[in-house]
Parts: structure tokens; C-alpha cells; sequence
């Protein structure tokens, strides 16, 4: 059975449009059949510290892994980037979301399905929009009728662009080690870590 799968990603920290797109690379392929990335979305941050504002973006995907495979290759993404968790809602390199996972609902603590707050949160309801006009949430509805789904708190980026891998390419899992760090053959990434 195959899945569809909404993914959002944000970063806040150094090379924002870079890490999105490392992250971007990183979770599509091995499994991960990655069909639309919206465009980058500039967003002021919710909650925590004060801190600078967001990149964000939505990605969608078809899966046949489990949603716990989803979240454990979105950690990993996040980990590769340099993604600390010392402050809740706090600034970070590189944070990836499973917003929802085909119509599953699930009040697990590990991974709880659609993400609680989604539907309050315009940074991943409108660059799911763009890529999902008819995009539902499970369990509540159309995004497009959720009042968060307001586009007046946030800016649409014409550039930075993000480009999905090509199909058929697979990416090394993350969290494997690979030629990305300090290789020879790696190219470097121009970001702080």
C-alpha cells in the first residue's frame, strides 16, 4: 500500500535556503517517492526565545515505509544539518515535521498523526496550499477552510528556489556516513554548523 505523506520543513539558523534544500535531498529517495515542494515561505517565529525569522516549505511524498520510518529519516535529516534540541520552539538548522500521513490519526506520543498543530500554524497550511489546493487534514478538514490557512503573516520567497532530487535518484540514508562531510569528493556547503 502506498501513502501519501505531507512533510514541512523550516530553518532559522545559518544558510536557511541551503539547509532546506540539504534536508529536501536527504529524505527523498530509499522509499521516499517525493512528487511537489512548495516555494520557500520567510515566516516570524511562534513561540520560544526570541529568534530570527523562518524558512519554510511542504513537501509531498508517496511511501510504502511506515510513518515511524518517516519520522526516524526526518530526525536523522535534521541531525545531518547540525540540529540541536536545547530549547523548546527554539532557533534550529534544520526542523522537519510529518504533518500528516495518508488519513492516519494517531495519538501516539512518539509520533502523533495529523501533527497537533498544523492546523494553527499559516507556515504549513499555505505552502501546502500551493502544492495541495484540495489538501485535507485528517480528522479536521480542508486546509484551505482552517482560518490559519491566512497568508497575511507571512511572505512568499521568489527566490531561493528548492528543486526535489530526480526521480529514480536515491539519496544515502541520513544518519549513514557518507561523502557529504569532510571527503575528498564532498563538496563544500558554505554554511556555519
Amino acid at each position: 500500500m502506498t501513502a501519501s505523506v505531507v512533510l514541512a520543513l523550516g530553518s532559522n539558523l545559518g544558510d536557511r535556503a541551503a539547509h532546506l534544500q540539504q534536508g529536501l535531498t536527504m529524505l527523498c529517495g530509499n522509499g521516499l517517492a517525493c512528487r511537489s515542494v512548495s516555494a520557500i515561505y520567510q515566516t516570524a517565529p511562534v513561540g520560544g526565545p526570541e529568534q530570527d525569522d523562518y524558512y519554510n516549505a511542504v513537501l509531498l511524498a508517496d511511501t510504502s515505509l511506515p510513518a515511524m520510518d518517516i519520522l526516524d529519516r526526518c530526525r536523522a535529516a535534521e541531525d545531518a544539518e547540525g540540529r540541536v534540541r536545547t530549547v523548546r520552539w527554539g532557533p534550529r538548522t534544520l526542523d522537519v515535521d510529518v504533518i500528516s500521513y495518508d488519513d492516519e490519526i494517531s495519538t501516539d506520543a512518539a509520533l502523533t498523526l495529523p501533527h497537533p498543530r498544523a492546523a494553527e500554524r499559516a507556515f504549513v497550511l499555505v505552502p501546502w496550499l500551493e502544492v495541495a489546493p484540495d489538501a485535507c487534514l485528517p480528522g479536521v478538514g480542508p486546509v484551505a477552510g482552517l482560518p490559519a490557512a491566512d497568508s497575511s503573516g507571512i511572505r512568499r520567497l521568489s527566490s531561493p528556489r528548492l528543486t526535489l532530487p530526480p526521480r529514480g535518484s536515491s539519496a544515502t540514508p541520513p544518519g549513514r556516513d557518507d561523502t557529504r562531510r569532510g571527503s575528498a569528493t564532498s563538496q563544500p556547503s558554505g554554511r556555519a554548523r
